[in-house]
Formats: structure tokens, C-alpha cells, sequence
């Protein structure tokens, strides 16, 4: 049994900052890589950031520079630090860890909504 749990949604006016938590817990195998997806109404489910155990970091290019992923391995926990937020950032955010055997565990998702 795995259980993957984001946490740290919420809503914000434009410019405005949050901090999103993921935290893995249960039975499984070394984690390799932990990824933040967003989906957004009507849209499809895409990439945000990803960071390795090593913590290397990809991002997507809408966010560059504006957000920051981090890990703590002890911890089996990723953040996410969103700085100037934007309307188009509102969207559902989910957690996804991979294993080292290439399974994938998904979070069921924390809203982020960015409105003046």
C-alpha cells in the first residue's frame, strides 16, 4: 500500500505566492523521481516540474523561473514553492512518484486557483 499526499492549495490573487507539499508513505521500492502535474479545466493533464533523488530539476518553460521544486529523500517529501502567480497557473496540482522498478503512484490532487 502506497499513499501519495499533496497538500499547500489554496487561492490567490495574481502575483501571489504558494507552497505545495507531497509526501509519500507505504510499501514501495527506492524512488527515483518525484513530479509535479497540473490540469486545468478543459485541458489536458501536463508536466510541471520534476526532481530526481540526485535532485536534478526540470521544469516546464510557463513556470521558469517562477517556481522551485525541492525533495527531502529522509522525508520521502517534495515542495513545490510557487512565486507570481498567474491566472493561467490555476489548475488541479497532483504528485506523482516513480520507483526505481518504473511503477508510478499518483496523489489525488490539491487545487490551486489564481483570480483577482
Amino acid at each position: 500500500q502506497v499513499q501519495v499526499m499533496e497538500s499547500g492549495g489554496g487561492s490567490v490573487q495574481p502575483g501571489g505566492s504558494l507552497r505545495l507539499s507531497c509526501a509519500a508513505s507505504g510499501r514501495f521500492s527506492t524512488i527515483v523521481v518525484m513530479a509535479w502535474y497540473r490540469q486545468a479545466p478543459e485541458n489536458q493533464r501536463e508536466l510541471v516540474a520534476t526532481i530526481s533523488s540526485g535532485a536534478n530539476t526540470n521544469y516546464a518553460d510557463s513556470v521558469k523561473g517562477r517556481f522551485t521544486i525541492s525533495r527531502d529523500n529522509a522525508k520521502n517529501t517534495m515542495y513545490l514553492q510557487m512565486n507570481s502567480l498567474k491566472l493561467e497557473d490555476t489548475a488541479v496540482d497532483y504528485c506523482n512518484v516513480q520507483t526505481v522498478y518504473g511503477m508510478n503512484y499518483w496523489g489525488k490532487g490539491t487545487p490551486v486557483t489564481v483570480s483577482s
